[in-house]
């Protein structure tokens, strides 16, 4: 997803750039700013001397030297003096500057700790909310990976009213998951699915990697492990991996499905020629969302973007009328289209999942929808102050 709330230490993030919040020396420091320095050795002091400072709000950039990524953006945040003194001007002019710089770089991917939030003193939700607001402007017109790391969990604050009420939300309608599964949902999973199940590798603790390496990254980059019974984004579904004996039969049994579930005797549902049986299929996924799409006089990129998805999974989704998504990039779409919860489920459907209250990331999102709050940015930190996966790729 083009931008993602992950937990981590930002100078073992594999990027093309990584930020640094810095003092208008550039010459180190405490926090984020130390902890750069020491990663990437003394040639970067080494340059930064070279760079006669940075004023509050702007940004300069140097070489990454021991680090994973290519550079290091340094950008001077504003000290909190009460917000009366033009800090969140200041602020967004950080942000937007490193993006900026990033862009000129030809950077596919850049990761920013919390400017500012730090021993300067802005407030946590005032300044998560500067850097959401100013990423997702950027975003609209720009491709590229935004990583907004948090050092540790215990210091994100999530909007305290909302935290409340959807933790009651939560409480109220999580319900535990039974001990055993569903026999006949694991069958169609596995039809669905053809039993395949995909990871993705973490982004921190790498080495510096090669380009391709590199981009095969950008397009699988995680905050949590993908569930189990889900099918990674970069787990592809095509033509060639079915075996030629497996087509009928996987069309055989959704043509009996169909039969049983008409109570039509079997000997007639065998007389059904395999072309009827696959006229009589429902829409895809990939033919759903194009035509919900288009019913609502929205352009593709405008669509994807707001469900927070990069633009070449988009483009595998129009483009394979079969294409598996996650749950997490049905769900985005649904809030970027604005369905309501019977059209989400729905929605669901098309690819084989639902919406299930043992799910608690479930529960939040359904919590959102209900509340007509289809801000995408919003119901992530949400998700990510309940440790769950954010929606998107």
């Amino acid at each position: 997803m083009p931008f993602q709330i992950v937990t981590g230490d930002i100078t073992k993030l594999t990027v093309d750039a990584i930020v640094n919040a810095a003092n208008t020396s550039l010459l180190g420091g405490g926090g984020v700013d130390g902890a750069i320095h020491r990663a990437a050795g003394p040639r970067l002091l080494e340059e930064c001397r070279t760079l006669h400072g940075c004023e509050v709000g702007q940004a300069k950039v140097t070489k990454g030297y021991d680090l994973p990524a290519k550079y290091v953006i340094h950008t001077v945040g504003p000290i909190w003096r009460g917000g009366g003194r033009g800090e969140e001007d200041l602020l967004t002019s950080a942000y937007r500057n490193s993006l900026i710089l990033a862009a000129e770089k030809e950077c596919e991917s850049i990761a920013f700790p919390m400017i500012s939030a730090g021993v300067y003193g802005y407030p946590f939700e005032q300044a998560l909310d500067v850097a959401v607001r100013t990423i997702r402007a950027f975003l609209l017109d720009h491709e590229m990976q935004v990583y907004l790391v948090i050092f540790s969990k215990s210091s994100f604050r999530f909007d305290d009213a909302i935290y409340s009420e959807l933790s009651h939300y939560v409480r109220e309608n999580y319900e535990e998951e039974p001990k055993t599964g569903s026999f006949l949902g694991n069958i169609a999973r596995s039809i669905a699915f053809g039993g395949v199940s995909g990871s993705r590798d973490s982004i921190f603790g790498r080495g510096k990697t090669s380009e391709a390496k590199r981009a095969s990254a950008r397009e699988s980059v995680p905050l949590d492990e993908a569930a189990p019974e889900e099918v990674s984004e970069e787990t592809e579904v095509c033509e060639e991996t079915v075996c030629e004996e497996d087509r009928p039969h996987s069309a055989d049994m959704a043509m009996r499905g169909m039969c049983m579930a008409a109570s039509m005797p079997m000997g007639q549902a065998e007389r059904m020629t395999l072309e009827q049986a696959l006229q009589n299929l429902d829409e895809s996924f990939s033919q759903s969302l194009l035509r919900m799409i288009d019913e609502r006089g929205m352009k593709d990129s405008e669509c994807y973007k707001k469900a927070n998805i990069d633009r070449k999974l988009f483009s595998k989704i129009r483009s394979d009328i079969h294409y598996r998504p996650s749950k997490q990039t049905v769900l985005a779409f649904a809030v970027a289209l604005e369905l309501s919860l019977p059209e989400t489920e729905a929605f669901l459907k098309k690819a084989g999942y639902a919406l299930s209250h043992a799910s608690k990331s479930d529960i939040i999102v359904e919590y959102f929808i209900n509340a007509k709050n289809y801000d995408l940015y919003t119901i992530n930190e949400a998700l990510y102050a309940f440790d769950q996966s954010l929606l998107g790729a």
